[in-house]
């Protein structure tokens, strides 16, 4: 079971970042942007406070299944 789960941006990042962090954390990269705001239809609902509709790009979503393992098994997700 992973104590400390540390998601960052960049794969540099997270191997710089787990070396200063230590044994009791995991460092996992998204990547860049995991998420996107729709394409083929207007993106904000105007009708409930102007709430941003996002989707998951094709090539991201094995990763954000990745992500939400990882998160499930951590006992504090930074």
């Amino acid at each position: 079971m992973v104590k400390n789960l540390v998601i960052v941006e960049s794969p540099a990042k997270a191997k710089t970042i787990e070396k200063f962090l230590g044994p009791d954390f995991t460092v996992m990269s998204s990547y860049g942007h995991i998420r996107d705001l729709k394409k083929k239809n207007f993106s904000i609902d105007v009708d409930h406070s102007f709430e941003p509709q996002y989707e998951i790009p094709d090539d991201k979503k094995a990763l954000v299944a990745e992500l939400k393992k990882k998160a499930k098994e951590a006992q504090m997700v930074w």
